[in-house]
């Protein structure tokens, strides 16, 4: 089977919004490169420095609607992305096994791990799911997911009843199952993340504590924990939905939030919320709020 192949230039400081949302629109890998032939010279330890003009790439599947995937740019964007927008079609590879000899085991936290397929973890009191990168929408690689994850292993559910809003992969449902959840709730827009929710409960052995459901079908209920990973603009668009869904003195964790959108996602909460830790990877922020009871 071909593949699709979509490259989006944009300025360096959207870059990392356009990465996320690759990944969100189920691209198997997103890459970040020059657009400008702008020299680079040797970053600092611990810098990760873009180009000013920044060309993200990601690879979809070659049945792939290149309408929908464009017009989600659109909309996600905020602008007609067709002048910085190019597709191209390339031959079959092996894409997903290169793609997962690329990773081992990740951790997060003291407890939890995400395990390949093929590897192996023999750790003491490890908390693994079994997900393979690059094969679904959220798998631990991006530091959104990973701010999650790590939040979790830090504030098991236990006993919980959890809600996964925007699920993807279905990993934080999961990782909150694992760690002791009651019970949880997985809804996503997505048909295909859907699919993909219900196949890694299964393979992860959760599915009888777990609901997946397409948003369209979707009866809004309350959680003791809502997890939210999307976009800032989303979770700002849909904030009294999302906010409903958290049972007073319930907690809700959001994220896929650049820095300077932090402020603007808090005072969309406000009414409501407290916030009671914020937490930064590059430059991704988590946000943990409280509902006032």
């Amino acid at each position: 089977m071909p593949w699709l192949q979509f490259h989006l230039t944009v300025d360096k400081s959207r870059a990392p919004l356009v990465e996320l949302l690759f990944e969100n629109l189920g691209a198997v890998a997103v890459t970040l490169g020059d657009a400008a032939d702008e020299p680079m010279l040797e970053p600092a330890p611990g810098e990760t420095p873009l180009w000013q003009a920044t060309r993200v790439s990601g690879l979809f599947a070659g049945d792939s609607d290149r309408d929908a995937l464009h017009g989600a740019l659109n909309r996600a964007l905020s602008t007609d992305v067709s002048r910085n927008l190019s597709i191209e079609t390339i031959a079959d590879q092996d894409w997903e096994r290169a793609w997962l000899d690329r990773f081992r085991p990740m951790r997060f936290g003291e407890n939890l791990w995400i395990r390949p397929s093929g590897h192996t973890v023999d750790i003491d009191n490890a908390v693994i799911i079994d997900l393979d990168p690059g094969l679904a929408f959220g798998t631990g690689t991006h530091p959104t997911t990973a701010l999650c994850l790590a939040w979790l292993d830090r504030h098991p559910p236990q006993a919980k009843r959890v809600i996964d809003f925007g699920c993807g992969s279905g990993v934080l449902a999961i990782a909150a199952l694992k760690l002791g959840a009651a019970d949880a709730l997985a809804v996503d827009h997505d048909p295909q993340a859907v699919l993909a929710t219900r196949d890694n409960a299964q393979r992860n052995r959760v599915d009888d504590r777990l609901t997946v459901v397409h948003s369209d079908e979707f009866a809004p209920q309350q959680a003791d924990l809502v997890v939210a990973n999307i976009l800032a603009n989303i979770l700002i668009e849909l904030a009294p939905r999302i906010g409903a869904l958290v049972a007073p003195g319930g907690n809700l964790v959001m994220s896929g939030i650049l820095d300077e959108q932090a402020d603007d996602v808090v005072a969309a909460y406000a009414d409501r919320f407290d916030i009671a830790a914020r937490e930064q990877s590059e430059e991704w922020v988590l946000l943990h709020a409280r509902r006032r009871a």
